[in-house]
């Protein structure tokens, strides 16, 4: 390999250069584009990627849903760029903060037929770079040479989607007693992709023989460090330590996936959504997020590093349950976590019940 990145190298420059503003260079079996993400894009950027050919606004099929677009390719949308097109036209078919007060004047032109593979790509991209999901597509003839020329990152989209989870190493561990539980030991998980570190607190000294008390945490800087009240996810931290003390044992994932897997900027974008009188699923929705972007697969992943292939599983949520034993791990037992309503988090909660199954 010599020194230049390997393919998980290259993706995690990818990222960082998206949230800087810098394009990259997608390449498929159908071809090239440059991409720049829609929510770091400048004037002199965006003018020189359409200098190179025709520009696309990629959107997923749940912000197409929003602005009444044709997303002919089902999961995505697009967006042809009208010619007086700039960045602020860009910001405001990506970012719905201004959808009401602010109505698209559209209709929008999508693009129909040809491969969205790149644009798809694109998105997911975005998306790990924890960035609006909206990025700006451009064809290239050849993206190599591009990429040379203007010292872009190249990468593959195999690489940008991969098929498996990035492999995690152990960084260090160390005994931390808590509050709650005081036989605690925080272990650090480092993704080769260069993604965030996970961390696992492991209580006591589980038998790795039998299903251990366990629960997947999604961490929650809002609710965990702050005390918010529009959430119960602090309560539910707490609540789970303090059992798993009370038993002796268990573990406790906390798992870098902010806001349901959006990261904590698009998060509080969905708040402000909520604020005026949408859902958290429909926020998320007109954010161009589904539901729920978490990869329960890190979570597997980390039990299986620790020992543990079987679980009492903490959570409200049997869709969790599922996704969990899809990634191999057997889950003995879900245990119920009915904690941390408040009259700010009534709706909230509320919906998670109707809309995604949560058992409350």
């Amino acid at each position: 390999m010599g020194l230049k990145p390997d393919p998980t190298e290259r993706l995690a420059r990818a990222r960082g250069d998206l949230r800087m503003g810098v394009p990259v260079v997608l390449t498929a079996p159908s071809g090239a584009a440059l991409v720049l993400a829609a929510e770091t894009l400048g004037p002199g950027r965006l003018a020189a990627a359409r200098a190179l050919g025709p520009a696309v606004l990629a959107i997923t099929g749940r912000r197409a849903a929003t602005l009444k677009a044709r997303a002919y390719d089902g999961d995505l949308a697009r967006v042809i760029l009208p010619g007086d097109a700039d960045v602020a036209w860009v910001s405001a078919v990506a970012d719905p903060k201004d959808d009401l007060t602010a109505p698209m004047k559209g209709p929008l032109t999508t693009e129909r037929g040809g491969a969205a593979e790149l644009h798809r790509a694109a998105l997911a991209l975005a998306k790990a770079a924890r960035l609006l999901p909206a990025a700006i597509v451009v064809p290239v003839a050849d993206g190599a040479a591009l990429a040379r020329a203007e010292n872009l990152t190249l990468a593959e989209i195999g690489e940008v989607v991969p098929v498996a989870v990035s492999p995690f190493a152990p960084v260090v561990s160390a005994r931390v007693p808590l509050e709650l539980a005081e036989s605690a030991r925080l272990h650090v998980f480092r993704p080769a992709d260069g993604a965030e570190e996970h961390y696992a607190i492991e209580i006591g000294d589980p038998d790795r023989d039998r299903p251990v008390l366990a629960r997947l945490h999604s961490a929650c800087f809002t609710g965990d460090l702050l005390g918010s009240l529009k959430c119960d996810c602090g309560a539910q931290l707490r609540t789970a330590l303090a059992q798993m003390g009370q038993e002796g044992a268990g573990v406790l994932l906390y798992l870098n996936q902010e806001g349901r897997g959006i990261g904590l900027a698009n998060k509080m974008r969905a708040y402000s959504l909520q604020d005026l009188g949408f859902d958290t699923v429909e926020a998320n929705h007109r954010l161009g997020f589904e539901d729920d972007e978490r990869d329960f697969r890190i979570g597997a992943a980390l039990l299986e590093r620790l020992g543990f292939g079987s679980v009492r599983l903490m959570t409200n949520n049997p869709a969790k349950v599922e996704r969990l034993r899809g990634c191999g791990i057997e889950v003995a037992e879900r245990v119920p976590l009915k904690v941390g309503e408040t009259r700010f988090n009534h709706h909230y909660l509320a919906t998670k019940a109707r809309k995604s199954g949560h058992i409350l």
